[in-house]
């Protein structure tokens, strides 16, 4: 199962990476945590200058903007391989 963690204080664009997030699962099909990080101590644990930032398996894979759902069935995808 996969740890994803959208980091950001809950603005429109961190949900919107949520949104696109949780439809990429669903289109995966697979089983996975979706964690919200609003805590700005958490959030500068990662190498993020601006959110919203979705990390993957706790690897930062896009920060300070809104991924396309292809990236993030991709990043998802890649993860699984790794794991």
């Amino acid at each position: 199962m996969l740890t994803i963690k959208i980091l950001g204080p809950g603005c429109s664009n961190c949900q919107k990476v949520e949104a696109v997030t949780r439809q990429a699962v669903v289109n995966l099909g697979i089983e996975a945590a979706i964690i919200k990080v609003t805590n700005y101590k958490e959030i500068m644990q990662y190498p993020i200058l601006s959110t919203p930032g979705l990390v993957i398996n706790e690897n930062l894979v896009c920060a300070g903007r809104i991924p396309t759902p292809a990236e993030v069935t991709t990043w998802l995808v890649n993860a699984l391989e790794t794991a």
